[in-house]
């Protein structure tokens, strides 16, 4: 049964929309994939798990003893540890004001060789709170390495 032209010319219209639509969902997704930053602990870098990334972020406790400022500079470099391993960081830049030994903090920024350059560090608001998905990660390294609790 031959189609009539109108509705041929009806089925080329909802078969474009559709491609559109597909087409702008997939690059939605492309764009969001590229601007995610991944969480990732101390642990999970050192096992290989960041390698696919270019930038993402490292969450951790800081080492107490392990800041150390530059006296020319604003460079600071500190340890993020986990329950079961350390990455050294090096920022330039302000600290948060709430920025110290012991503290919970985020990094974003990448790996440069064996050290994490920061490009922002976010330190926690009180003594309580801790970012869920830091938490997670934190609890999920202690997991795989039971025995290990010791942060310092």
């Amino acid at each position: 049964m031959p189609m009539n032209p109108t509705r041929k010319r009806r089925l080329v219209i909802v078969l474009l929309i559709l491609a559109a639509a597909t087409l702008a969902t997939v690059l939605v997704v492309v764009a969001l994939q590229n601007n995610m930053n991944y969480l990732l602990t101390p642990s999970q870098v050192q096992s290989g798990q960041a390698s696919g990334y270019k930038t993402f972020r490292l969450g951790g406790m800081v080492k107490a003893g392990s800041i150390q400022r530059s006296s020319d500079s604003l460079k600071v470099t500190f340890t993020v540890v986990d329950a079961g391993g350390a990455m050294p960081v090096e920022y330039t830049g302000i600290l948060p004001d709430l920025f110290r030994d012991n503290q919970s903090v985020i990094a974003t920024g990448h790996m440069a060789g064996a050290r994490f350059v920061a490009t922002e560090v976010l330190a926690k608001h009180d003594e309580t709170y801790m970012p869920k998905e830091l938490k997670d990660a934190m609890a999920k390294a202690h997991a795989e390495k039971p025995g290990i609790g010791n942060r310092e």
